[in-house]
């Protein structure tokens, strides 16, 4: 692998194996950022292991910080940025809840960034393994959220993470199942691209003459919080744009997959939605019209793709929040009458043969507005 890793045919864009971490450090090792901040913890320790090791082998020029919590690995970059500096972090789960004042900080700052979150449950019981717990609360503190399916999507998804974030000053985040697909090997294409060079709106210098977040008054908070939520939810053009320059005329916030015709549609989003994509086709040989839409985004939803939805709906979860999953309740506004199903929290891994006989239940007409599976 490490032989492969150094050989001509990767340094020239080829495909080659990469776990969904690998990919993400492939990424960021190519938007090539100032510094990189960050602080160990399960499942995405492997991908500053190996931003370190670039570093340390002089194939990045990054300064490398290492940090006594995650708390203070976003605190390094959000300064680093500040400045006008490409920065870089990565956490999961208890690090994404220890750093979150910082999450806060960082949008309403406008200050661009890009954190890789492999996701994990958060406990109490304890666990390790993957759920979307962890993403569900960054949702709505005003970030760019991506949901990676695969390693592919991984290394894409971080890549574009850089333009994206520094073209709207929103901070960017890719987020992709724990060891499902942050340790899982896949063949990726590493694509060979140039960047363009870090913009934003402002930076702070010894020099600067003005002051940031002090105390407000008046609407000033207000008026900071509204201008970046409408941003954020005007944010789709330019991210489809900036995606389709470097990754292909179709992409977009979310994946349409055989829904054209489709009776029942499914909405998944991340590393299950390949074998939701199996029983689509499986049940497609049967003759049932089922589609699937995969949720590329979850900040900014892809509002227009699930308007354009017809025939019932099943929004498949892997988090729980008050009476809905994580997005089931959300989607349920655009579509009131979406079913939801919770699934697989904690790791808690449906295989094919569940997941086709939970669609088949959905087909019948046997699920109600929201459900635990199992």
């Amino acid at each position: 692998m490490q032989e492969r890793l150094q050989d001509e045919s990767y340094k020239s864009g080829k495909r080659v194996l990469l776990n969904g971490n690998q990919a993400v450090a492939e990424a960021v090792k190519i938007a090539e950022p100032d510094v990189i901040a960050a602080y160990p913890i399960t499942p995405q320790t492997p991908v500053v292991e190996k931003l370190a090791e670039f570093v340390a082998k002089g194939e990045l020029n990054s300064e490398f910080v290492n940090v006594e919590s995650e708390y203070s690995a976003l605190s390094v970059v959000y300064g680093a940025a500040l400045t006008g500096a490409r920065v870089f972090t990565a956490t999961s789960s208890h690090g994404l809840a220890y750093m979150y004042e910082m999450c806060w900080w960082v949008a309403g700052s406008r200050v661009p960034l890009v954190m890789a979150l492999p996701t994990r449950s958060i406990g109490a019981p304890w666990n390790i393994h993957s759920d979307h717990s962890d993403v569900m609360i960054l949702k709505d503190v005003g970030w760019i959220i991506s949901m990676a399916e695969n390693a592919q999507e991984c290394f894409d998804l971080t890549l574009i993470g850089f333009p994206i974030s520094e073209e709207l000053n929103i901070p960017y985040s890719v987020s992709y199942d724990a060891f499902m697909v942050s340790h899982t090997a896949e063949v990726v294409e590493v694509r060979d691209v140039e960047l363009p060079k870090r913009k934003q709106a402002y930076k702070i210098l010894p020099n600067s003459e003005f002051a940031l977040n002090a105390v407000t008054v008046n609407d000033a908070r207000h008026k900071a919080r509204k201008t970046l939520m409408k941003d954020l939810e005007n944010s789709r053009r330019k991210i489809e744009k900036i995606g389709r320059s470097f990754l292909g005329e179709d992409f977009s916030l979310a994946e349409k997959y055989r829904v054209e015709d489709a009776d029942y549609v499914i909405v998944t989003y991340g590393g299950w939605s390949g074998d939701f994509k199996d029983v689509v086709d499986e049940m497609r040989d049967e003759g049932v019209k089922i589609g699937l839409l995969k949720l590329r985004f979850l900040r900014p939803l892809p509002e227009e793709e699930l308007k354009e939805i017809s025939g019932d709906v099943l929004v498949v979860d892997r988090s729980a929040l008050y009476k809905f999953g994580g997005m089931g309740g959300e989607i349920k506004r655009i579509i009131p009458e979406a079913k939801n199903v919770i699934a697989a929290l904690g790791g808690y891994e449906i295989g094919y043969s569940e997941i086709k006989a939970l669609v088949r239940r959905f087909v019948s007409g046997k699920i109600g507005e929201v459900e635990w599976y199992p």
